[in-house]
């Protein structure tokens, strides 16, 4: 299905593009998928269905009229290809809007863009993501609430840098912060790097982007910049840890994007070897100072794949510091159980209530 633009306009957040639908389909079950079939350059922003029955697309001022535009409509309403965000009351929002890092292109290290991208259900019923060549983030917005400047928590996860445990590490624990009132911003970032000799380089790049971003646009998100946390798991935990503890590179750094890429609160679960037992130090591209935002750690003992003593190690480096840190060490429960608790390991489900509190005591919930 095709629209064409017939006009462009302010509409207070952005310049956004008026276009009439070709169809004269009255409900829209979803737009997910839209792409610039004239000018591929020029990405278009978001999209959302307005009550007159024309749709609003955020994008660039230069776009002409004449302009076609193909759309694709199997699920629900708003995707985002890069840049602001329009969204019309009036439609109902089922997949996530998506925001891509980098949309002039992936800067080194790559990945591949054959295979492509592609979600798998396992055996345990639990999705996965794999092979992610172009990062980004999947928005979770929460209900309406009172609250005007709200935090936002980026996630981050887990996969051993070979895939994305995309649902019990991500939209899960997406849908756990929304529950508490905070703006959740799922990370897709570029995997597999498992076999490159520096396997958290290109993910630690995308996160540090990702923060950037969500920063800079703190007030078409209604977001507190002074409060954008990150949260991450195993392989994801171990990307957080070192995005807090280290600088943009130096393709990052020349962005053109001036916010901090530091968050102001960092919450590792079962992070994955951020501890370096072979030097005995931090992990190699983390520098550990004073700076390092205040953290909250939790795994299990009997982990056998992110060393619990190793990361009891971290904790007191925090300490010594003088960091705000917490360490919740569980007796059971083993590696990877994200927001699904396991028998026997009370602990699988404690550490979500721990975290809670501690994000209230950070202000990021606000009760």
């Amino acid at each position: 299905m095709c629209c064409k633009v017939v006009e462009c306009r302010n509409v207070g957040v952005s310049e956004c593009l008026i276009a009439k639908l070709d169809s004269s389909e009255a409900q829209w079950r979803g737009l997910k998928n839209f792409l610039c079939q004239r000018h591929s350059t020029h990405r278009v922003s978001a999209m959302g269905l307005a009550d007159s029955g024309e749709f609003l697309l955020s994008g660039w001022k230069h776009r002409r009229p004449t302009d076609k535009i193909t759309i694709m409509k199997p699920a629900s309403i708003v995707f985002v290809v890069s840049g602001l965000i329009c969204f019309s009351h009036s439609v109902a929002l089922a997949d996530p809007p998506e925001i891509f890092l980098w949309p002039d292109g992936v800067p080194e290290p790559v990945v591949q863009k054959d295979p492509a991208e592609q979600t798998v259900t396992g055996s345990d019923g639990l999705t996965r993501r794999f092979n992610v060549s172009s990062p980004r983030l999947f928005v979770h917005v929460p209900e309406k609430t009172e609250v005007t400047r709200r935090a936002a928590v980026i996630v981050v996860p887990g996969g051993g840098f070979a895939r994305l445990a995309d649902e019990h590490e991500g939209s899960d624990v997406c849908r756990w912060l929304n529950s508490h009132g905070i703006v959740a911003f799922q990370l897709a970032y570029r995997t597999p790097t498992n076999k490159q000799s520096q396997p958290e380089a290109g993910p630690v790049q995308d996160l540090h982007r990702a923060i950037r971003l969500v920063r800079l646009r703190a007030a078409e998100f209604q977001l507190d910049p002074d409060r954008i946390g990150v949260i991450g798991f195993s392989a994801g935990g171990q990307a957080a840890f070192v995005a807090a503890a280290s600088q943009p590179t130096d393709a990052e750094a020349g962005s053109g994007i001036a916010e901090s890429s530091k968050p102001n609160a960092v919450l590792l679960i079962y992070p994955w070897r951020i501890w370096d037992d072979e030097r005995n130090a931090v992990h190699g591209a983390a520098t550990l100072d004073a700076s390092f935002p205040p953290a909250f750690i939790a795994q299990a003992v009997d982990d056998k794949s992110s060393s619990a003593a190793g990361n009891a190690r971290i904790f007191l480096n925090l300490t010594t510091l003088n960091v705000p840190v917490e360490f919740h060490a569980y007796e059971t429960g083993g590696h990877g159980f994200g927001m699904r608790p396991r028998a026997g390991a009370p602990g699988t489900r404690d550490w979500q209530n721990r975290a809670a509190d501690w994000l209230q005591l950070r202000g990021f919930i606000v009760l």
